[in-house]
Formats: C-alpha cells, structure tokens, sequence
C-alpha cells in the first residue's frame, strides 16, 4: 500500500510527457540548443565555467613499447587541479595520427585501459574487463590519449588511495561537488575535452580526427563530451547506453552516474542525439547486468528516429537555401522512410551486440574507428 513504486513511475512519465510537449513547437535547431544548454546547467557546467587555464603539459614518462610508445603527462585542467594522462603513439607509421580519447570505466584507472597493472607492470593475455582497448587503438593506428578520470587511480583521495587499488573516490567528490552545484559527471567531462585540446594541439596528432571511445562510465564521459563538443567526429560507446529508467535509475549504481535534473533535460537517447550527424556505434554485451542490452536496442531505436529528424531538418534547411527541388523531395522521401538522409549517407548510429557481459570487446569497434578515420593495414 504505501511502496513508492507508483510513484516514481509515475513521476518519470510526467517527465517525459512535459519534455514531449516543450519539443512539440520546437525547430530541430531550437530543440537541440535548448537541450545543450539544459545539459551543461544540469552537469553544473555553467556555474564553473571559468576561463581556461594553460594547459602547461609536461613529461612524466616515455616507455617504447611494441607497436607504440607510451608518455605519461600531465596537464593543468582547471585552477588547481593537475590530470595525469598516458598518451600511446603509433610507432610504425608516420603522423599526424587520429586521435581517439579513451575513458576508462571503475577499476584502478587508465593503467586498466591501457593493459597495465596498478602498480604498471603488464598484464598480458589477462586484460580483464577493459581489454586493454586503448593499447589496442594504438596498434591500430591511432593516437590514443587515457584520462585518469577524477576520483580513479592516482586520482583518489588520500585516504581512499590508501585503501587499495580498486577503491575510489567517487562518492565523497560527488557529495562535495553537488553542494557546489556542480557534478562529478560534468567535471570528468570537462577536464576530457581540455585533454582534446591537448591532443590537438601536438604536431604528431590530426586535429581534424578526433574520436572517442568510453567504456561503462567512461561511456558517460565521452557520449556527453561528443554531444557538447562537435570536434569529436566519431564515437564509441561500450558498455553504457542503455535507458537511464533501465540501467541507472533500476538498480544502485555508483554515484558519479547522477546528474540533478537530467531527466528534465532528456533521456539518455536524447542527450546522445546531440551527436547527429556524427558516426555513433553502440557496443553491448547480451549479458550485461548493468545497462541491459534490451533497453539499449531501444535507445538505438530512438537514436535512429533523432538522427533521421536532423538529416530531414538539415536537407530541408539546404533545400530552402537554395531553392532545390531535389532537396525537398529527398525530405519528403526520408520522412516516409523512417531513415532519410542520415540512411543513406550511412550517418545513422550502429549497434554493435556481441555474447558476454559488462566488458568491452573490440571486435566491431576498432574496425569501425579505423573505417572512420581513414586507417588501412
């Protein structure tokens, strides 16, 4: 009798009935900025915008390894706060490389994600869950920059490191961040796209090829930096996009996966739709407890219906600028298809579903980065 069950469904299609409603007016272009803005206030982005600090990156490290050399560096990402960052170069081609931006998910850190141990020794065939899927960018051509996200690895807290390699900080940061009005969400997502301006800047990097790859809650971190930052040209989701209802807000998860006012904003198919045009791959394991792979086809289906809308919006706004026939009638026949333009210039988002649980497998991913970038072997 008095379980809330009711009434948080409830409250959760009151949400979505008002976001459906607020839209329903709406230009695309009016819908996607409202929805932008929205986002960085709910991630506390506005109110700890502040202007960019130098980077200031130094070398901490330089290994060679097989197929690649690895640097550790460390920049200045915000006013008193110093990110370290391995950075692998492709060793057996000439740059300027892509780039790809790898964010780890929990575990020890960027050493996870790179195929290294906590205390950096190899790891070998034994990659676990991360299957070390940035060495393996490396070796596939790219530059791959790993963020030691806030809160993970030499990033912790001092008590909390203490504690163990898998412990981390999450939670107090976030408690902190919250009665500061901003998120932990919003301040790995910003101190991401400072390493983008790092990476972008190198003369052994393309600037003009700049992909992400996150896994878990580093999906989080790089679908959200894609949807704000339109230099990300090409994204990767492992592990991560199913429905907020679904994954998130069906069991406990961790606390960095929470953002006051999300929901107000978007579901997570919309908050991702900010990427269209843009190439998008969805990665999900048939097993996965976490974001069940269910409601991830569903939010590729969403995904789908968004990125046609904007490749409709986009062909009709061409069309009107120049008074093309053709160009209406290509609107025209893309709204009676479902897909449009976005189909047919195969910018629509890809769902890649693979036997086995919350990890990352790469077999369809970096084949579809290195297609994106332009990368034979």
């Amino acid at each position: 009798m008095w379980h809330p069950d009711d009434y948080l469904a409830k409250l959760y299609e009151e949400t979505k009935g008002r976001r459906e409603r607020e839209a329903k007016d709406e230009s695309v272009p009016e819908r996607r900025e409202r929805l932008r803005l929205r986002l960085k206030q709910a991630l506390g982005l506005e109110s700890g915008a502040k202007e960019a600090q130098p980077l200031n990156p130094r070398l901490l490290e330089r290994t060679e390894c097989v197929g690649f050399v690895r640097e550790r560096i460390e920049l200045t990402t915000a006013d008193g706060l110093r990110m370290p960052v391995y950075v692998l170069i492709p060793s057996d081609r000439p740059g300027p490389h892509p780039i790809a931006i790898g964010c780890h998910g929990h575990g020890y850190g960027s050493r996870e994600a790179i195929g290294l141990a906590p205390d950096g020794s190899e790891l070998g065939e034994n990659a676990g869950r991360h299957s070390r899927f940035a060495a393996e960018l490396a070796l596939r051509g790219f530059a791959v920059a790993v963020p030691e996200l806030l809160g993970f690895g030499d990033r912790r807290l001092r008590d909390d490191a203490a504690a163990g390699p898998e412990t981390y900080s999450c939670y107090r940061l976030a408690v902190h961040l919250l009665m500061h009005g901003r998120t932990l969400a919003g301040q790995r997502i910003a101190e991401t796209l400072r390493v983008a301006d790092y990476m972008a800047a190198r003369p052994d990097c393309d600037a003009a090829r700049i992909g992400a790859m996150g896994y878990s809650g580093g999906g989080l971190v790089a679908g959200v930096a894609a949807a704000l930052d339109e230099r990300i040209g090409a994204t990767v989701l492992c592990g991560y996009a199913s429905l907020f209802r679904d994954g998130v807000l069906a069991t406990a998860h961790c606390l960095d996966n929470y953002v006051p006012g999300l929901l107000e904003a978007g579901e997570l198919p919309d908050v991702l739709g900010l990427i269209a045009p843009r190439p998008l791959l969805l990665s999900s394991g048939t097993t996965d407890p976490l974001f069940p792979v269910e409601s991830v086809r569903e939010a590729h289906r969403r995904l789908r219906e968004l990125y046609s809308e904007t490749a409709r919006d986009a062909v009709a706004e061409s069309g009107a600028e120049s008074g093309n026939g053709a160009a209406a009638a290509a609107t025209e026949s893309g709204a009676e298809s479902g897909n449009g333009a976005a189909a047919e210039s195969g910018s629509m988002p890809e769902l890649d579903i693979f036997a086995g649980g919350h990890v990352v497998n790469g077999t369809r991913a970096y084949e579809w980065l290195q297609q994106w970038a332009g990368l034979t072997f």
